[in-house]
């Protein structure tokens, strides 16, 4: 067993090394399609890099009365923090609303003048509160008008900015469903090319699948070298398309901060690069694998 199996690895090694053509074929080919998977995966990257900012960008503010005891804040804070939908809770003072308010309006005379004439802080205090989700705000607007605590509650801005956050909750909603869709496409594509490049590899080795037949070789023992081959195949192309990805990453990430500032793309690829790696194996192994099976069982006995 150990011979035959031993045989099968030095035809299938012997295979590749001899159909050059083919198999640089074979290889460009995997090479383009595991780019393809890996661009893929720094896409979903990317879409959840945007997303998670956009959501880091909407939260909303629940005003205090100025009769509120520091006792009845630290409660409601802790209240909203036990709420499954609530990310974080950041408590505003009257005073840090104040020093904001002048830094925004610090080139408005009008507004400074208006809060000189005022003569003193005219601001509430307020939680400003932070979901997991841009969607799971009105289940926290909801929690705000029932809690026993509302009484301290002034007001609460979610209903000004309920057209913001719902208009990002369907562009967030709008750009995952696009690349959903867009890496489904794509994952099709790939194994097309890849099946029809390994058809036509297995078609050029007929003659040698038929001669293998008629001395009496087991069909296992035909399809051993394919398997080798694709697995060699997917191997190789895992290597080269990791290799070309190092300085690629570096170049692109640097453009692409303009685009998406904070997000590294050189980083990413690196922080990531034994799952990628793990991705790309798998892929490359398998596609090159099943391809060249079910590409075979056209030249074997039924």
């Amino acid at each position: 067993m150990t011979a035959v199996f031993q045989r099968v690895l030095r035809s299938g090694w012997e295979k590749f090394v001899r159909d050059k053509s083919s198999s640089g074929a074979a290889l460009f080919v995997m090479v383009i399609v595991l780019s393809v998977v890996t661009m893929l995966f720094f896409l979903q990257g990317i879409s959840f890099f945007l997303i998670a900012s956009l959501e880091e960008s909407v939260d909303i503010s629940t005003y205090l009365s100025n009769e509120a005891t520091d006792e009845e804040v630290s409660q409601l804070k802790e209240e909203l923090e036990s709420v499954p939908e609530v990310k974080e809770v950041k408590y505003v003072s009257k005073e840090q609303a104040l020093e904001s308010f002048v830094a925004t309006h610090k080139q408005d005379e009008v507004v400074l003048e208006s809060l000189d004439i005022v003569g003193q802080n005219p601001l509430l205090a307020s939680l400003s509160i932070k979901a997991f989700q841009t969607s799971q705000y009105p289940a926290i607007s909801q929690f705000l008008e029932n809690t026993p605590l509302a009484f301290i509650i002034s007001d609460v801005d979610y209903f000004d900015r309920a057209p913001v956050i719902n208009r990002l909750s369907l562009l967030t909603e709008g750009i995952h469903t696009a690349v959903f869709f867009f890496i489904l496409v794509a994952a099709f594509i790939a194994i097309l090319v890849v099946f029809n490049t390994i058809r036509l590899t297995i078609y050029g080795s007929r003659d040698e699948i038929e001669i293998m037949r008629l001395v009496g070789a087991s069909n296992w023992f035909i399809r051993g070298p394919f398997i080798i081959q694709g697995m060699i195949v997917g191997v190789l192309a895992t290597l080269i398309t990791t290799l070309l990805f190092f300085p690629l990453t570096l170049f692109v990430g640097l453009k692409l901060q303009a685009f998406a500032p904070g997000f590294n793309l050189f980083s990413y690829f690196t922080s990531n690069l034994f799952l990628i790696l793990l991705s790309q194996l798998l892929v490359g192994i398998g596609l090159g694998v099943v391809s060249g099976l079910i590409a075979i069982r056209k030249y074997l006995k039924a």
